[in-house]
């Protein structure tokens, strides 16, 4: 199992390579990426900003969640954060198992949990110049 928040372009083939094993017959790849519209805005890019510390814990629990629910230690997982282009990859899930549909599931899993638990906030750049911090989850006290 890999977990990483890291300022660095995120590889997806790197990623990849993290996990697998010749029992496994599915291997899941998810790549969120900076997309040039939202909301009917033009974006131009996007800022992720982080608590790294409580972020690799929190990520690192997550994976291991995920892990338990799909019977697999093959799950690789990388957020990034700082300035991101249009098109750059944003956070990286890999998970390999036996089977798709645990691959799948725990794939979901982890990036529904980042959404809601991550402290990971990002904020976008509009093509109009302006920029908005964009509504987040605030992790629960604790986390």
């Amino acid at each position: 199992m890999f977990t990483q928040v890291t300022r660095d372009v995120i590889e997806p083939q790197a990623v990849l390579g993290m996990i697998g094993s010749a029992a496994d017959g599915a291997v899941i790849l998810f790549l969120g990426t900076v997309r040039e519209q939202n909301d009917g805005r033009a974006v131009s890019g996007m800022r992720y900003d982080a608590f790294v510390e409580m972020a690799e814990s929190v990520l690192a629990g997550i994976a291991r969640e995920a892990g338990a629910r799909a019977g697999s230690d093959r799950i690789a997982v990388v957020h990034r954060f700082g300035e991101l282009a249009i098109g750059d990859v944003s956070v990286a899930i890999a998970v390999s198992s036996p089977h798709r549909e645990e691959s799948f599931a725990a794939a979901r899993y982890i990036i529904e949990q980042i959404k809601q638990r991550l402290p990971v906030w990002k904020q976008e750049h509009y093509m109009d110049g302006d920029a908005e911090w964009l509504a987040g989850t605030v992790p629960p006290i604790g986390a």
